[in-house]
């Protein structure tokens, strides 16, 4: 009988309790890959999330909130500013883009997003869309590739918005109607497809894109009233946005956001708060280790005669030693492949969700560093509760293992 043919008779004779342990891990080796991968995507999404805008203009307030809402589609707007504030914006000769924004409306729950379509280019270059072209006249629309995918939308579809940023609400922003008004202004104004925008790997994916001036035609505003929610900036230069964040703060009810910065704050805070999912994930190493170790005891105590007859036939002490730590490795192994196997799957399934709570696109199959140190970690692991167990043997004589 080889080693290895050895190692799963002992593995199958007891394949209950091996089960048991191989799932262990694999849950254990499955929780820390999602982990990973979430941290990455998180990570990943975060950079890529408000592309060559550096500074965001809006009104004054959090500027955490500014940032997510007007890049990443998350949450409320601040509040809205005059239309002239992008004049002085565009007067100014660090600038080198600026596109105003208007938002507070959805469809289906997918925010409406008001903006000059030059934006596209700017951020992603020239891209071709998947369908379609882009809008330029009043309630022409463009779909970002998640929500025309998720609500089977296609060019030449039409709808109606919603006021507000969720589906069925009715109550954002300053209403002086009331909820029946809010209801008229938004079915009596409809919107066209024109376009699906290609898959771009980032919040956009799931928002409605149209002209700027959708959300003055959809409730009536004359040009004295037109506000905007708030103005992206792709700076000339590093000085050119210091000078107009100081000029633009020295005014009242607005404020300059650098992004960088307020999606960092974002991102050390899930840092912070993934340090309690660091902990349950020390814990269930913890747990598959003891689930290793124990395995290998039971195994100890059912074989000990065995090892005896086979220590009585010839069998060296280190023929004993390395299957107890091959049975262990091979256990720990098996459990590895599965866990890394169920990590990838699971996270296919949750990246909509995902990206739907938070527009951070999560890679399912991404493979990176951390599947390395997944793997060393893992087995090593396994070898060390291995090895307890078999040295107790090993020590042995063969008769007194015999006699046991």
């Amino acid at each position: 009988m080889n080693f290895f043919h050895f190692i799963i008779r002992n593995i199958w004779h007891r394949k209950f309790l091996s089960l048991l342990t191989i799932l262990s891990v694999t849950a254990t080796v499955a929780f820390v890959l999602l982990l990973s991968l979430s941290r990455a995507s998180v990570e990943q999404g975060a950079r890529k999330g408000y592309g060559p805008f550096d500074v965001v203009i809006g009104a004054e307030g959090s500027e955490t909130q500014l940032v997510l809402n007007t890049f990443y589609h998350v949450g409320a707007p601040v509040g809205n500013i005059p239309e002239k504030i992008m004049d002085l914006v565009l007067e100014d000769s660090g600038v080198e883009k600026a596109f105003a924004l208007t938002t507070g409306d959805n469809y289906n729950g997918y925010p409406i997003v008001g903006i000059d379509p030059e934006y596209f280019l700017t951020r992603y270059g020239n891209q071709m869309l998947q369908d379609g072209i882009l809008y330029a006249d009043t309630g022409e629309v463009v779909v970002g590739a998640y929500v025309a995918r998720m609500l089977g939308l296609h060019v030449g579809d039409t709808f109606t918005g919603a006021h507000g940023l969720v589906e069925g609400d009715y109550h954002g922003g300053i209403d002086d109607g009331g909820e029946g008004e809010h209801h008229d202004e938004h079915d009596s104004f409809t919107y066209t497809i024109k376009g699906i925008l290609p898959v771009l790997n980032s919040p956009d994916d799931r928002a409605v894109f149209t002209t700027l001036d959708y959300a003055w035609a959809v409730h009536g505003e004359t040009s004295e009233e037109r506000e905007i929610t708030a103005i992206l900036i792709k700076p000339a230069t590093l000085l050119g946005a210091q000078g107009l964040k100081s000029k633009l703060e020295s005014m009242n009810q607005v404020q300059a956001a650098y992004t960088s910065k307020a999606v960092a704050d974002v991102v050390n805070l899930v840092d912070r708060g993934s340090e309690i999912i660091e902990f349950v994930t020390l814990l269930c190493i913890i747990l598959a280790a003891i689930s290793i170790l124990l395995s290998l005891i039971a195994a100890v105590n059912e074989r000990t005669k065995d090892v005896g007859l086979l220590r009585l036939l010839g069998k060296s002490k280190r023929f004993v030693l390395m299957t107890l730590v091959g049975e262990g490795l091979f256990v720990t192994a098996a459990g590895l492949i599965l866990g890394i196997i169920a990590g990838h799957v699971v996270s296919y399934f949750l990246r909509d969700a995902l990206f739907s709570y938070a527009g951070i696109q999560i890679a399912p199959f991404e493979w990176s560093s951390d599947h390395i140190m997944i793997a060393v970690g893992t087995l090593l692991i396994g070898a060390v509760a291995s090895i307890g167990p078999a040295l107790r043997l090993y020590r042995m004589d063969s008769l007194s293992l015999f006699k046991a």
